[in-house]
């Protein structure tokens, strides 16, 4: 490569990401240039359209590694690199964690020779599996007397350990230092458990997955860190791969990102690498942004002007981070800068949906230019904004909505169906889920005119890739419904604990109240669960998640459309089912248990139950526009999102949470960043922190908006107390103030 490496400083949109691709296409120009040259020298000729393009292309083989720091942002970023070269550059766009966890299970036979593994492929830990099998191992040494040093329940302090694991991976440090980087951070504090107590369990639960083969964020993290990066043979076969490297929003990557980074640049590899200074969304969660800052040193560095001139930034950055540091400072914002004020926060909520109902509706913005944001959202806030602005035909996009799986009524339904099918299940089952299962297994056929029976073979996997289009194919409508599935669940339910039973319906005495159509319906559930419960006892259903399969089939898909929010949640029933069995089977492999033969049902029921798995599966990506609708997001969800809109409304503007930028802190985060590691964290640390990390969600927010911000504040909170956050004199500096009399 002929450019060197660049490091890009910008804040929130000026242009970091648009920069880091004409830098990447200013490296395939210069390569192509050069090849061209090349080419001409060697045959004395000059290229042609005749010349094959892999000639032209041979010196860039190798390829480039594409990093981002979620999810989102790698798939729009990949799309605009291979849009910019026309796809003629071979590129491999990854989150840092995905790039991990590639590289340890490609190379998984290397690390089985450094480690003396057991030669067994791979498995990855969800986190609820991580959790639930972390909480099995060492429930014998987590006793009453533990849990109340702790202050917390077994299932948080279990999660609390398990992230130690991962923030220490995330830092570069091995496990086995784990003990004495907390013994020298929390010093004498009495009030935590003795850090070589949370070490040696660690090291147990570590050595306890690698035996099995069995790989958590952390297990993978440390893996790649401590193993992968500093083999000599990984180390070749990494440079020969790699020539060059883009990482975007540098700010959000843990500290082993630039052990990578290091070394990809040590062995002649070219970069480019874009900072955000107001941005470490993720600090306190794993990323270290001072620590990769320290990167610059190694590049050119690029400082982008500030945010573009329609955002409010330039304008009300400083006059805001003034007000609420030197809260005694007499200033009034200006008119671009409103305030809704009630005293309860159900009034809150209803005059700030009401507000921007208004607005839409008299065409002063856009839905798609409105986003609501808060420091957290509770279910209360969501549901009763979400339901008054639909009832005025306004859509809302709820960012990253991570609802419990058993929230979802067809969830529900299809676990009741388990139980019923599957013997030894009895008392996971009662009246009301039969009822519901009825309800929900007797929803109305809608095809189209046109269909045909082929549409009817169409396997669950193509039915979970179709969306919904119209809000008319998302009505669904059922032949059973709740008060006749209530009175067929009362007359027809034979509860048992071994073996629960439906009876024909003819055993409700009134059966002729029921109707024809729910009569029908439920005739064909029984026939349905009859032919199952005979072809299991002949063991002829592989797995309960063939079970699931043909229950969706079936009943839920059979050619019509779902709703978005079914398909996922059926998605990330089908995965997760399909995980637990896989872990189950190795688990099985490796040291046979003598239990029931549903036994792992139950426990897969019960961990549903518990609500620990939400519907986030592999996204389906929208076909076309953007969806028009107001955006509903927490700080954390909205900064990590990196969109920007017209209309802010800034929800809850006098919670504490502010100051926590709507993400909570792991245990233990600020022992981990690598400029101060092992070292106390006081309570001064933690002030300093917060009024930083305030200072930067303002600078972001305000350069992601560009023409109002609404101050949302209510004097009471939910639980009745008096909300005295660290926004609240931008609240009192409002010149424009809605209130409730205003709006009535």
């Amino acid at each position: 490569m002929v450019s060197h490496s660049v490091w890009i400083v910008g804040t929130s949109r000026s242009g970091k990401t648009a920069r880091l691709v004409e830098q990447f296409c200013n490296w395939v120009k210069s390569e192509n240039q050069y090849t061209e040259s090349f080419y001409t020298k060697k045959t004395g000729t000059k290229k042609s359209g005749h010349v094959p393009e892999f000639l032209y292309l041979k010196q860039t083989e190798p390829g480039v590694l594409v990093l981002a720091a979620n999810d989102d942002n790698r798939r729009e970023l990949g799309d605009i690199i291979v849009t910019s070269t026309l796809g003629k550059y071979p590129i491999r766009a990854k989150t840092p964690l995905g790039f991990f966890q590639h590289e340890v299970i490609l190379f998984w036979p290397l690390l089985i020779n450094l480690l003396n593994l057991k030669a067994q492929f791979p498995v990855r830990l969800r986190p609820e599996t991580e959790q639930e099998l972390a909480t099995k191992l060492w429930r014998p040494q987590l006793d009453e007397e533990i849990l109340r040093i702790a202050g917390v329940n077994e299932s948080r302090l279990v999660r609390r350990i398990l992230d130690l694991l991962q923030l220490a991976a995330y830092s570069g440090v091995p496990c086995e230092d784990i003990a004495q980087i907390l013994a020298r951070g929390l010093g004498e504090n009495t009030t935590t458990l003795e850090p070589e107590f949370l070490a040696s369990l660690l090291l147990d639960w570590r050595n306890w997955c690698l035996e099995r083969g069995l790989l958590t964020y952390g297990i993978i993290t440390e893996l790649y860190s401590q193993h992968l990066l500093s083999d000599r043979n990984y180390q070749q076969h990494l440079t020969k791969r790699y020539q060059a490297i883009l990482a975007d929003d540098v700010d959000d990557y843990p500290s082993v990102a630039r052990l990578l980074f290091d070394l990809l640049l040590d062995q002649g590899a070219v970069g480019a690498f874009s900072y955000n200074p107001n941005g470490a969304v993720r600090l306190g969660l794993g990323a270290d942004p001072n620590y990769l800052e320290g990167l610059a040193e190694r590049c050119r560095v690029e400082i982008l002007s500030g945010p573009p001139p329609d955002s409010l930034g330039e304008q009300l950055t400083k006059q805001m981070v003034e007000l609420v540091t030197e809260p005694m400072v007499l200033l009034s914002l200006p008119k671009t800068v409103h305030s809704i004020q009630t005293t309860s926060r159900a009034q809150l909520l209803r005059q700030t949906a009401e507000v921007i109902a208004n607005a839409i509706q008299s065409q002063q913005v856009q839905a798609e230019e409105v986003a609501i944001i808060a420091p957290g959202l509770d279910a209360i806030a969501r549901y009763t904004l979400v339901e008054i602005l639909v009832k005025q035909n306004i859509q809302v996009e709820s960012l990253n909505d991570q609802r419990p799986l058993i929230s979802s009524p067809v969830i529900r339904a299809l676990l009741t169906m388990l139980a019923l099918v599957y013997s030894g299940l009895g008392r996971l089952v009662d009246r009301d889920a039969v009822a519901e299962m009825l309800v929900v297994l007797s929803r109305k056929q809608q095809l189209p005119e046109n269909s045909t029976d082929a549409m009817n073979r169409v396997s669950t996997t193509d039915a979970m890739n179709r969306v919904s289009t119209t809000d008319a194919m998302n009505r669904v409508s059922t032949n059973i419904d709740p008060v006749r599935a209530g009175l067929i669940a009362d007359y027809c339910f034979v509860p048992h604990p071994d073996r629960p039973n439906l009876l024909p319906v003819s055993a409700f005495e009134r059966w002729d109240r029921i109707g024809y159509a729910a009569t029908t319906a439920y005739n064909e559930i029984l026939q349905w669960l009859e032919q199952q419960r005979s072809q299991q006892e002949l063991r002829l259903i592989p797995s309960p998640i063939s079970l699931l399969d043909r229950a969706i089939q079936r009943f839920l898909w059979n050619g019509s459309n779902l709703p978005y929010e079914q398909l996922a949640a059926l998605r990330e029933l089908l995965e997760t089912a399909q995980h637990y069995w896989e872990i189950d089977t190795r688990l099985g492999q490796i040291a046979p248990v003598e239990t029931t033969p549903y036994t792992t049902i139950i426990e897969f029921i019960q961990l549903l139950r518990r609500g620990t798995i939400t519907a986030n599966s592999y996204p389906v990506r929208p076909i076309g526009g953007a969806r028009k609708a107001v955006t509903l997001a927490t700080i954390f969800q909205y900064r990590s999102s990196r969109r920007s809109h017209r209309w802010h409304f800034w929800l809850d503007a006098g919670s504490p949470l502010w100051a926590k930028g709507g993400a909570a802190t792991l245990f233990g985060a600020p022992f981990f960043l690598r400029d101060r590691l092992g070292e106390p964290w006081t309570a001064e640390d933690e002030k300093l922190a917060e009024e930083q990390r305030l200072r930067r969600i303002l600078t972001d927010l305000l350069s992601r908006v560009s023409e109002r911000v609404y101050l949302c504040h209510s004097d009471l909170a939910v639980n009745g107390q008096e909300q005295l956050g660290p926004l609240l004199p931008l609240v009192n500096a409002c010149v424009t103030v809605i209130s409730e009399s205003t709006v009535n």
